[in-house]
């Protein structure tokens, strides 16, 4: 299928590994034009080499925390400045930290907030006019299976995303009147460094090794695997294309069956 993706603009954070790393290389393959975030130089350049090198395109990374407002204000004068703003903007972050309530303190939420939800909103403050002029913007919002079903020893998630979810759902209705469609993933298990974390905590906890957690982790699927950040790339190539243009406010669930809710 045509998405008509090519030479659109989008800016994909947190890109530099991970499920970013995976939609950045599918939105590559389409044909859109690129920028990739990460706050680490080392993993940016990295990814930046290997992603021209996956897919035979070029992308431009921008070094940025998205938890430092500074950081996001130099990222989007850099869009502006290079590309008249984006056209897609995916948002996705590195994890909260992993715990019980009780292995949490004051800092650890109030990092999380900057992490998860301040960055989001201070993003969609800047990035969302140039749409707006545009009238033709897409916004993703990639969070958690914790949305639908809190996760044990994730708290954190389990918490801040659910006002994530709420942002993604006021914003689309706000913005649909210019073209604007905003969207969320909520994503089970991939296979990522993030699943690898929390199956160490989990395996320290209930004295199990890493491997042990992750076998009993898929025999929850019922898809029998782990998702790959590949397939999280094929459902926001589609819902950035005009094919997703009725999608609008949605969570969507791409987790191999696990969350057994129907809604």
């Amino acid at each position: 299928m045509e998405l008509g993706l090519k030479d659109k603009v989008a800016l994909v954070t947190a890109a530099s590994k991970g499920i970013g790393y995976g939609v950045a290389k599918v939105l590559l393959q389409e044909g859109a034009r690129v920028i990739i975030t990460s706050r680490n130089m080392d993993n940016l350049k990295l990814a930046e080499n290997n992603l021209k090198s996956d897919t035979g395109h070029d992308v431009r990374a921008f070094q940025a925390d998205l938890t430092l407002e500074d950081d996001l204000v130099k990222l989007n004068d850099f869009v502006l400045k290079e590309y008249d703003g984006v056209d897609i903007l995916v948002y996705n972050t590195g994890p909260p930290k992993v715990g019980r309530f009780a292995d949490l303190n004051l800092q650890d939420w109030e990092y999380a907030m900057k992490l998860l939800l301040m960055s989001a909103v201070s993003l969609c403050h800047k990035l969302t006019p140039s749409m707006i002029t545009k009238r033709w913007g897409r916004l993703i919002f990639i969070t958690s299976l914790t949305l639908r079903e809190p996760r044990p020893n994730l708290v954190l998630s389990n918490t801040v995303r659910l006002a994530v979810a709420g942002l993604m759902k006021s914003l689309s209705v706000e913005l649909a009147p210019y073209g604007i469609t905003s969207n969320g993933i909520a994503q089970g298990h991939i296979l990522t460094d993030r699943t690898r974390q929390t199956a160490e905590y989990e395996a320290k906890r209930g004295g199990r090794t890493i491997e042990e957690v992750i076998t009993d982790t898929v025999k929850q699927v019922p898809a029998g695997r782990l998702g790959t950040p590949e397939e999280i790339g094929n459902l926001v190539a589609f819902l950035s294309s005009d094919k997703a243009a009725y999608v609008n406010g949605t969570m969507i669930g791409i987790d191999g069956g696990l969350v057994r809710s129907i809604f």
